[in-house]
């Protein structure tokens, strides 16, 4: 699914005040041990936030993008 953030930005409803407009920012992190030492970021997630008052969600783009295990190594690699 390429078009992840969009997809997100237009399908996503605000809970608490109903607002249809929303802002997507993706976040990597590394865990623990050799990943955190050799500062390999694996996992990745996606903030969805509300334009009108800031109520944010977060997905797990690995759920979301379904990712094989050649998607992962190219990510690693190339720290995407």
């Amino acid at each position: 699914m390429p078009n992840t953030d969009g997809l997100l930005a237009s399908k996503f409803k605000c809970p608490l005040c109903n607002h249809t407009g929303a802002s997507v920012q993706r976040l990597s992190m590394s865990g623990t041990g050799i990943s955190r030492l050799l500062e390999i970021q694996p996992y990745r997630y996606a903030f969805v936030s509300c334009k009108n008052c800031g109520y944010t969600q977060v997905f797990n783009l690995e759920v979301l993008e379904d990712k094989d295990d050649l998607g992962r190594f190219l990510d690693v690699l190339f720290m995407d």
